[in-house]
């Protein structure tokens, strides 16, 4: 440990094949191991404090217009659609889209709750505990998600709402290589991915002008405000979270081309 030294650990990370965000958590990850050698006296120096990282993206995330989001529904065939519809309505994790059950859609109550990811067919926890508070399910996605559960051939509570023939939750890696993306090309809107329609939703809250609370919380993101926190606990959904849910949706899968 005392012979390691940070320009070739600056060089190793730099030459790794992985986005900024990942090569930024090794280095954090390595730093805090030497932080601990160092308080049980193993080492005097940690090297990794001269080390930089930058976690800043590559390029900028996409961001769909409503008009190229319903060009791309329009050339794909269900599972898929509905697939891309909870995801982009939803701005779920691909992950999270295909570790659902349909026993965590809440028809009375039109909630959605994500209990668990699904990476290569093993299921994991969600990313963080904010991740499992449940979401507004809108009319109109609820119909849509009506609709595949009557056509599927796993259709039980228990089941995944997107379940492969051995009834096994699908890869989203190889839904997107296979169909989403030669979806996209034939619509002509370009490139797309997993997580383009998940910024896509924060955008279109933004655009729509949800409050900043209520797009993190949306969102699932782990910095939930204070004041929830403390002030008591609010309604699963409460309705400025179901109203901004529903203006992305009425967006997204409405007659408007805007």
């Amino acid at each position: 440990m005392e012979q390691v030294e940070p320009l070739p650990v600056s060089d190793w990370l730099k030459a790794l094949p992985l986005a900024p965000k990942t090569k930024g958590h090794l280095r954090n990850a390595m730093h805090l191991l030497f932080q601990w050698a160092r308080r049980w006296r193993m080492i005097e120096r940690n090297p990794i404090e001269l080390v930089r990282q930058s976690n800043r993206r590559l390029k900028t995330p996409r961001v769909l217009q409503p008009r190229d989001f319903k060009a791309l529904l329009q050339e794909l065939r269900d599972p898929y659609r509905t697939m891309v519809m909870v995801s982009a309505c939803l701005g779920l994790r691909a992950s999270e889209v295909m570790g659902l059950r349909w026993e965590d859609v809440h028809w009375d109550e039109l909630t959605v709750t994500v209990r668990r990811s699904a990476v290569a067919g093993r299921l994991n926890e969600t990313k963080t505990e904010a991740s499992t508070k449940p979401l507004p399910l809108d009319p109109e996605l609820a119909t849509a998600l009506l609709s595949w559960r009557r056509q599927s051939t796993y259709a039980s509570d228990a089941d995944f709402v997107f379940a492969g023939h051995s009834g096994k939750p699908l890869w989203h890696q190889m839904i997107l290589k296979d169909y989403v993306q030669p979806a996209a090309a034939r619509a002509g809107i370009g490139k797309v991915g997993w997580h383009t329609f998940r910024h896509s939703y924060r955008a279109w809250l933004k655009r729509l002008a949800a409050p900043t609370e209520i797009q993190k919380e949306l969102m699932r993101h782990s910095n939930l405000k204070t004041t929830l926190e403390i002030y008591g606990i609010e309604p699963d959904v409460a309705p400025a979270h179901r109203e901004a849910n529903s203006g992305v949706v009425k967006v997204l899968l409405g007659k408007s081309s805007e």
